[in-house]
């Protein structure tokens, strides 16, 4: 996988972004889009807003900003939400490597599957520029490049599997449960997968939170030493927002925390 960004460390740290990629099952047969999936996601809505403060070491790094957007069209008969994230350097760290990316994915509102996948990444003057076309009812990604890809029922992009795995019931969840989200990435497919830990309480900017803990299930060696080396802990409620992550990394450590956040579906989970 190609290098690691600032919004991907913010969004990504949640289903454990170095996965081993994978080939995808056999492609199943063409479907009505009207016949897709409809979820009942009470996980987040449309004009919510997320804020995170990104740490290297000690260095104050970087900010990454989620919104999720309501469109005013639909995509094959399918309401749509356009969801925007944004992540950039800053004070010195912005100074000695510059970073400015954004990622964009066009979700399908009641399927929670994406439609358009857009991929914006400048760091340092490496440049990434992705544009995905997720044909569900066909079961097939097309790039920018023109190549077409076969993939199973209801593929993610690196984006939307963050907000999909929000909408995952963990009320029955057991300490070592794992927990796998499939995801095109790079023009390959990989099993994003966190394993649940148990229930803390974080504290964050002065505020307790009710959390759920959870490990990705990360490649050792080549970015962390060891599987625990990283941590994420989300709000124990129906919102299900990473509170804080922490990484450590064979050059350093990195931690993220939020400091906003706005319009949420649900009642945060505050710790008395």
């Amino acid at each position: 996988m190609k290098k690691g960004t600032i919004l991907l460390i913010a969004g990504w740290i949640f289903l454990g972004a170095f996965a081993q990629p994978a080939k995808a099952p056999e492609k199943p047969a063409p479907k009505d889009p009207a016949e897709l999936r409809k979820l009942n996601n009470k996980a987040f809505k449309a004009g919510e807003f997320l804020k995170y403060r990104v740490y290297y070491g000690l260095i104050d790094a970087g900010i990454a900003e989620l919104e999720v957007k309501e469109m005013d069209k639909e995509i094959l008969g399918r309401k749509v939400y356009h969801i925007v994230g944004n992540g950039y350097s800053k004070g010195t760290f912005d100074f000695f490597f510059r970073v400015r990316d954004r990622y964009e994915t066009y979700l399908d509102a009641e399927g929670l599957f994406p439609w358009v996948f857009v991929r914006r990444v400048d760091e340092g003057g490496y440049l990434i520029n992705q544009d995905y076309k997720f044909y569900q009812h066909k079961n097939i990604i097309e790039t920018e490049k023109g190549n077409k890809h076969e993939v199973q029922d209801y593929m993610q992009d690196a984006l939307s599997a963050f907000y999909y795995a929000r909408s995952t019931d963990f009320s029955n969840a057991k300490e070592g449960d794992i927990f796998t989200y499939n995801t095109f990435i790079d023009e390959e497919v990989f099993p994003l997968s966190i394993k649940y830990i148990g229930k803390e309480i974080i504290k964050v900017d002065g505020v307790k939170y009710k959390c759920l803990k959870f490990r990705p299930v990360v490649q050792k060696g080549r970015i962390f030493k060891r599987e625990e080396d990283l941590n994420v802990w989300v709000t124990d409620d129906e919102n299900k927002i990473p509170i804080f992550a922490s990484a450590k990394i064979l050059v350093g450590s990195i931690k993220m925390e939020l400091i906003e956040y706005k319009n949420l579906a649900n009642t945060v989970a505050i710790a008395k």
